[in-house]
C-alpha cells in the first residue's frame, strides 16, 4: 500500500516536462495531503521505482 510520508535530507534540483493535468491533479493530491509536490512527486517516483516488474529491470539496482 501506497502511503505519503513528509520528507527526505538530501536532495538534487532536475527539471521534467510533465502534462498538465497531471500536474493538477498532483498539486490536489498535494495540497489536500499538506505536503509540497516535490515531497509527493518523490514519493510517487518511490513508490514506482520500488514495484517495478522485475521483468522489466535491468541494472537498475
Amino acid at each position: 500500500m501506497f502511503r505519503l510520508q513528509k520528507g527526505y535530507e538530501e536532495y538534487v534540483t532536475k527539471t521534467f516536462r510533465l502534462p498538465k493535468e497531471f500536474i493538477d491533479q498532483l498539486e490536489k493530491i498535494a495540497f489536500d495531503n499538506h505536503l509540497s509536490l516535490n515531497q509527493l512527486v518523490t514519493q510517487c517516483l518511490k513508490y514506482a521505482i520500488d514495484n517495478l516488474d522485475e521483468e522489466d529491470v535491468t541494472n537498475i539496482k
